[in-house]
């Protein structure tokens, strides 16, 4: 089933942006931002760690071990400022990203009633970068183990790019754990993988990069992701370059060849008609030409799924346009989860 409907407050922002975008293109183009041609003199090095970044509420981790060696999660855990209403949202960043860019989200949410967590995935962020064989599922199993050492028997799971893909695999893995799922801009829409042959990870990093040319490189990508750019994004391009500036740049070179080979090693599309959670693909619709009719089939092809598309914008909607995300995320939150057969409900 897919469902394609703004909500009144979303509307209202929505028709906002449409005329800005339609009627005024020219005021919108003039107020956009460019990041600098090269990174700034005082762009010093950044901890692969995030060591001394400031997160937008205190980070605690989670110890334990997997495949034999002892690691640990950092996540942030905020209770509601508003009225708590029993009920609690799990969220997943980007490949790109880490669990500070939520933090619109985390704020509305709170204020709106939810417990919110926010985890920085194994091998990213703030959490420990070890070697070992990255997965869907394992990351899955980590927020599971999270979950459980929270106390939190369920929660709504909210994912953005390939961390839509690792909350949609979570969904799949453990339904009793899971109210509601949203993906937002989820890359793997489709299964890719026929044809392209493997192409295992042989060890080889560029463990001395050229930071003019791999700075540009994340330039280009990061405005791609952006329909307008704004000055307050800077600080994705600033952590990029200071890790490379980092001693042990090395490392986490290292580990994210081994988590980039998710993409061609795995997919979530088959996981889709057996979850039977109410389910949001929801996205900016500016984010390569076939998101809008991938997100509509993946919608269709979830059994209590439904899409919510927003024009004129792209990759990153939850910074983009964070009031519009936050209203249809606290819309689509509040409504009833799914009552597994049998079971007579949750």
């Amino acid at each position: 089933m897919t469902i394609e409907h703004p909500t009144s407050c979303a509307r209202v922002a929505l028709s906002l942006a449409l005329v800005l975008a339609l009627v005024l293109p020219g005021a919108v183009a003039a107020q956009s931002h460019h990041p600098p041609p090269e990174p700034p003199a005082e762009w010093g090095p950044i901890s692969i760690n995030l060591e001394g970044y400031e997160y937008p509420h205190p980070v605690e981790f989670m110890n334990f071990r997997v495949f034999g060696q002892d690691v640990r999660i950092a996540y942030m855990d905020v209770a509601p400022t508003g009225p708590a209403n029993g009920r609690g949202v799990v969220f997943h960043h980007g490949g790109s990203y880490y669990g500070w860019y939520w933090k619109s989200q985390i704020e509305a949410l709170t204020e709106a009633g939810y417990r919110v967590v926010v985890k920085d995935r194994l091998g990213w962020g703030k959490s420990s970068k070890p070697i070992l064989p990255y997965s869907m599922s394992l990351h899955a199993s980590n927020t599971a183990r999270l979950m459980d050492h929270l106390g939190i028997a369920e929660a709504a799971i909210v994912g953005h790019s390939i961390g839509g893909q690792m909350s949609t695999r979570f969904a799949f893995l453990y339904p009793e754990k899971t109210t509601h799922l949203v993906t937002i801009n989820q890359i793997g829409l489709t299964d890719r993988r026929p044809g392209r042959g493997f192409n295992p990870f042989d060890g080889e990093i560029d463990a001395d990069p050229d930071l003019q040319a791999a700075y540009e490189a994340d330039v280009r990508t990061d405005t791609r992701r952006y329909v307008e750019w704004k000055p307050e994004f800077l600080d994705h391009l600033r952590i990029r370059h200071g890790q490379r500036l980092s001693g042990d740049w090395p490392r986490l070179a290292y580990v994210r060849r081994l988590g980039g080979n998710l993409r061609s090693m795995d997919t979530v599309v088959n996981d889709w008609p057996h979850i039977k959670t109410k389910t949001l693909i929801l996205g900016g619709e500016i984010d390569g030409p076939d998101f809008p009719d991938n997100a509509r089939r993946a919608a269709g092809i979830l059994p209590n799924g439904e899409v919510f598309l927003i024009p004129n914008v792209g990759h990153n909607p939850h910074e983009e346009v964070p009031d519009i995300v936050n209203a249809e995320l606290i819309r689509f939150l509040a409504t009833d989860p799914v009552e597994p057969a049998g079971e007579g409900g949750r």
